[in-house]
């Protein structure tokens, strides 16, 4: 286990500050207004699903020839602060250099995997952010009692949820490209 060790001037943290905290593939640094929020890295169900949800999204993106790509945990930076959702979509043509982030008017989804230690972050917070950055689609992977995942879409400002994919059925999603999924066998060994 790992401690964060750093030093920050007065005042609050900017995007700036977290972006040149040190790397440590630990924790995770978030700026949620002014405040750091410093979370662990995810376990391995987790780790599992998002490697295969990302997997899954990558070639159904390609399949259609969606300009995106399909990145996992990077900085996404807000009006509001910055965020590292689990799973991100974003416009290829924003994802075309190498930086510490990209701005959230290039994302078209993102997916948090909600897990014990996250579950008011990930079902309230992050989603009240993302509408507040107008970011189209939000979906969100419950691993308990059983994978499922919620399906949502901005409207007016807000996520209405257009769908629920429930394990041991396959559920299409149109937007923002045609893709098929079956969650159950997202976090299985």
């Amino acid at each position: 286990m790992s401690v964060a060790s750093f030093t920050h001037h007065n005042g609050p943290w900017t995007v700036p500050d977290v972006l040149s905290l040190p790397e440590d593939r630990t924790v995770r640094y978030e700026l949620l207004g002014e405040s750091l929020v410093m979370s662990p890295a995810p376990g391995l169900r987790h780790q599992r699903a998002s490697f295969r949800l990302h997997v899954a999204l990558d070639a159904a993106a390609r399949a259609a020839g969606t300009p995106v790509e399909v990145l996992e945990a990077i900085n996404v930076t807000l009006p509001s602060g910055l965020v590292v959702p689990d799973i991100v979509v974003a416009d290829a043509g924003a994802t075309a250099e190498d930086q510490a982030s990209i701005d959230a008017d290039a994302v078209q989804l993102v997916i948090e995997l909600v897990s014990p230690g996250n579950k008011t972050m990930d079902r309230k917070l992050k989603p009240l952010l993302y509408a507040e950055a107008a970011i189209p689609h939000y979906w969100r992977l419950e691993f308990d009692p059983a994978p499922r995942l919620i399906i949502s879409e901005l409207d007016s400002g807000r996520y209405t949820e257009t769908a629920i994919a429930l394990p041991g059925t396959a559920t299409r999603i149109e937007t923002p490209f045609p893709f098929e999924i079956d969650p159950a066998g997202l976090a299985r060994q």
